[in-house]
């Protein structure tokens, strides 16, 4: 932790005058507060990247816990101090992809069914 901190006091020198402000935030590229949800998007784009695959193959836990998760911690980051504007926009695009293969998973589930009804009828 103190190397970082040695890290960040070198890099300060070659920050911007106009960058400072976010440089500086509480929730700036200084904290965790920045890095947690910047990486999180990995979550995202690998929720965009199961868009093309089968419904059949939709994972309901995953999906479900992805969800859960991502309304939560979007719920989390407006009540916290200070408010992390960008870990709530990750969560609810973390929310917004779970969902989205919840909803084609079982929309794919009920096709089945059907079929099957029918068949049997």
């Amino acid at each position: 932790m103190a190397s970082y901190h040695r890290i960040m006091a070198k890099l300060d020198k070659f920050v911007p005058s106009r960058l400072l402000p976010l440089w500086q935030h509480p929730a700036g590229p200084k904290t965790i507060f920045f890095w947690a949800p910047a990486v999180k998007w990995s979550l995202v784009i690998a929720g965009i990247g199961d868009i093309n695959r089968p419904a059949s193959s939709v994972s309901f836990p995953q999906s479900l816990a992805l969800a859960f998760t991502g309304s939560v911690w979007a719920r989390y980051s407006l009540v916290i101090i200070p408010k992390n504007y960008s870990l709530f926009t990750v969560n609810v695009f973390v929310f917004s992809t779970a969902a989205y293969q919840l909803f084609r998973g079982v929309k794919y589930r009920l096709s089945e069914s059907k079929l099957e009804e029918e068949k049997v009828v």
